[in-house]
């Protein structure tokens, strides 16, 4: 005390000091390794107390994460492979002029395509969010894209009654316009390799070859718009849904309509084939046994398990999701929770969840083994019409009637 007193220039209170504590002549020697050792102390205590100021913060913000779902507690971690899309969102690109109908990420590099009625798709860099380049040759809205699994082609269908073939390698050159549908081409995806398969309102399915832009099949049963059409893993079925309210399966070398499942209430605007991955939450959820085991019933596996009762989801404008068995056309569940019409989704890589998208401008996360929503984001101002999710780095797209595309960032 008496050296911080004398350093700090404090020399009557210095004395008054020293002589009520018998310190008299005390002389502050500055190579004294205790010289101004209070002075120190105070700044390591405000040093102490900044950074407990700090932690105190960084313990708010984990607790918030973990109460969000964002972390799991020790013993429950989530791997890379299970992180889900966090608010808010990280990118917002906005360069269409009309609704977004269509988002597809490349399958190998960080880029992303996105389509609008404006007639155009454009090409970002996903990381970034920079712009690189616009697609144009339709002549009405881009309905639906889609990549091949290399990623060297970009094929689109458009209200234009056309779909195009795009060179991704060659700057994206249009190679081949397919003609044949006689009206507006609602979706398209790839069927093998070397096949396309493509869904109009014109109530038919058509598939053709890549290489020559032929139709070679054309595929009649609904009875009103066909909405959109799946492919199997294997490329040995096709899954529709349809204005008919209707989801049907078809066998993709004959032609043949193996099922038709009904039960959604409105428009079906969308379904798809569960991946493998996720066959085994749907089972739970389904209250089946696992595929390794046989069923209750005389021993034999379960069709839902076997290769070729594979798992369909479809959503519609009834408001709901529902799962369905494609080998007995049977409903295993009901997904509720949206507030209006549901206009896509998509399975997480994990295969334990879903995302869905909405008209009530929400993206939903859906537990797969509890059919429960586990998560509720807000994604966009407008109706939200389409996602998908990037297989190259984690993330998810959404796109929305407010003419944007939204990027967000999975943890």
């Amino acid at each position: 005390m008496l050296d911080f007193m004398q350093t700090q220039g404090y020399a009557e209170s210095a004395q008054v000091f020293a002589r009520e504590t018998d310190n008299e002549g005390f002389a502050a020697d500055p190579k004294d390794r205790h010289h101004n050792l209070l002075a120190k102390k105070w700044t390591s205590v405000i040093r102490l107390q900044r950074k407990i100021m700090e932690l105190e913060s960084k313990i708010t913000k984990m607790q918030a994460d973990i109460d969000s779902g964002a972390v799991v507690r020790r013993g429950h971690q989530k791997g890379a492979g299970e992180w889900l899309p966090r608010p808010p969102a990280k990118l917002r690109l906005a360069q269409h002029r009309l609704p977004i109908t269509s988002v597809r990420f490349h399958p190998q590099y960080t880029v992303l395509a996105t389509a609008s009625e404006d007639m155009a798709v454009k090409i970002w860099d996903s990381e970034s969010g920079d712009f690189e380049r616009t697609l144009k040759g339709h002549t009405k809205a881009v309905q639906d894209m889609v990549f091949d699994r290399k990623g060297t082609v970009l094929v689109t269908c458009s209200a234009d009654l056309t779909l195009r073939v795009w060179d991704v390698a060659n700057e994206y050159k249009c190679v081949r316009t397919l003609h044949g549908h006689d009206h507006c081409v609602s979706a398209v995806r790839f069927l093998g390799s070397d096949k396309i398969v493509s869904a109009s309102r014109d109530k038919t399915v058509r598939i053709w070859e890549l290489a020559t832009g032929y139709c070679i099949r054309t595929l009649a049963g609904h009875s009103e718009w066909v909405r959109s059409v799946d492919v199997s893993p294997d490329a040995r079925l096709l899954c529709t849904a349809s204005n008919d309210q209707s989801v049907r399966v078809w066998d993709a070398a004959s032609g043949e309509c193996k099922a038709d499942m009904r039960g959604h209430d409105n428009v079906v605007e969308v379904a798809k084939f569960a991946p493998a991955n996720a066959h085994a939450s749907l089972r739970r959820l389904s209250g089946l046994p696992p595929a390794d085991r046989p069923a209750a019933n005389g021993g034999a596996e379960d069709p839902a398990g076997s290769a070729c009762g594979l798992f369909i989801v479809s959503g519609s404008r009834d408001k709901t999701l529902k799962l369905w068995d494609t080998a007995s056309t049977q409903l295993l569940h009901t997904f509720v929770g949206h507030d209006d019409w549901v206009r896509d989704f998509v399975f997480h890589p994990s295969g334990k969840t879903l995302i869905s998208v909405s008209d009530d401008k929400t993206m939903r996360i859906w537990d797969l083994a509890t059919g429960r929503c586990a998560k509720t984001i807000e994604a966009s101002e407008h109706f939200t019409t389409c996602i998908d999710f990037s297989t190259v780095s984690p993330l998810v797209a959404t796109g929305s009637v407010d003419t944007e595309v939204s990027l967000w960032e999975c943890r």
